[in-house]
């Protein structure tokens, strides 16, 4: 995939590293595949894809951008998720993994770090969102009075994409409406 896109676009500057699957079960009752299935796709499949773009990166000289997708159920902010510990433990490591990137990657002018979404309106919160009883009493807990959007989480992006983020590496950068704060 990398070399593919690099040859199509002569090379690549900054990765949206976006990968997530999500689904509900108690953790008393969890599968071994759900575990699995959700840490290949939320952890592994980020490393594999970093790991090819930062490689690239570094072969045409360096300087460049990683954008991890963690999420604010990630663990260490004071709110916990039931139901869902796989996802947590995907997420959590995603911001682990940024750190570490950034440490290592810092030398070759790749700028590496994570956004961590609150509640976005996405395919994979529609379940959720759906319910209008739940939807209240998941808004109630927003500051905002709002579920996210994606335009929310690409603004960010777009920041640590930039000139402007120069200096920011090794950073999680919370995008939640104040969940976190509440």
């Amino acid at each position: 995939m990398v070399e593919s896109v690099a040859r199509d676009l002569g090379r690549i500057d900054i990765l949206v590293n976006n990968a997530g699957i999500l689904s509900f079960e108690p953790f008393l009752e969890m599968r071994e595949e759900t575990w699995d299935r959700t840490l290949d796709v939320n952890l592994k499949g980020q490393f594999l894809v970093a790991q090819a773009v930062a490689r690239h990166i570094v072969a045409r000289g360096g300087g460049g951008r990683i954008i991890n997708l963690a999420s604010i159920a990630s663990g260490q902010v004071g709110v916990g998720y039931p139901n869902v510990a796989h996802y947590c433990a995907s997420k959590g490591c995603v911001i682990a993994l940024t750190e570490a990137m950034a440490l290592e990657l810092g030398i070759h002018g790749i700028g590496v770090n994570a956004i961590a979404p609150g509640l976005i309106a996405t395919d994979m919160t529609a379940d959720a969102l759906h319910d209008e009883t739940s939807r209240k009493l998941i808004v109630a807990r927003i500051p905002e009075g709002r579920v996210g959007t994606a335009e929310d989480v690409a603004g960010r992006a777009v920041f640590l994409a930039s000139d402007e983020a120069d200096y920011c590496t090794g950073a999680t950068f919370f995008v939640d409406g104040g969940w976190l704060a509440g």
